[in-house]
């Protein structure tokens, strides 16, 4: 019998880290984004791990700088973020849907996972994206931890740039995760 785990945001951490190139990224700082608001459910069947599968649905407005700067600098990043780089008025979901998810148990309650899966970003689907993590089971909740990364330029993001390319980021942008999950029902 397949179980349904419901995606917690609230007791979870997602973050993006970016990081700085150019002449004055000696000078930038490499910004972290969290990621606040997103759902979705993660099913399989109990011991097995049988008929795995995750879906998940993050609110792109939701991404905010995390970073001790100043408020000033943070609101011109995410403005930024929000109207240039995401266009989160056209796209306003990020979207991953696993197609394949194997299980290795590497003890007691922990597992280790790869999942493939697609993901929609900026109205863009790349299939075969590959994430790893290790995941706990204890009783009625679990606990996946890990990290991936993904390219902007993949779906079709310019990645941000400013003082006439003096201070940029770089296409590659690093994901972690330990996102928590309750069992429905």
């Amino acid at each position: 019998m397949i179980v349904q785990y419901r995606l917690v945001p609230d007791r979870s951490k997602f973050t993006v880290q970016a990081f700085a190139e150019g002449l004055f990224s000696v000078f930038g700082h490499d910004p972290v984004l969290a990621i606040k608001d997103f759902s979705g459910e993660a099913q399989f069947v109990p011991g097995s791990f049988a008929e795995a599968s995750l879906k998940m649905a993050i609110k792109a407005d939701s991404i905010v700088v995390i970073d001790e700067i100043k408020e000033k600098d943070r609101a011109e990043i995410e403005q930024t973020m929000r109207e240039q780089v995401l266009e989160m008025a056209k796209y306003p979901e990020i979207v991953f849907v696993s197609s394949d998810v194997s299980v290795t148990r590497v003890a007691e309650g922990r597992h280790r996972a790869r999942i493939i899966g697609d993901v929609t970003l900026h109205g863009v689907k790349q299939k075969n994206l590959w994430i790893t993590s290790q995941i706990t089971v204890v009783e009625e909740r679990l606990r996946a931890q890990g990290n991936f990364s993904l390219k902007q330029r993949d779906f079709g993001i310019k990645p941000f740039s400013a003082a006439g390319g003096t201070i940029k980021l770089k296409n590659e942008l690093k994901f972690s995760f330990d996102i928590a999950a309750e069992k429905e029902g």
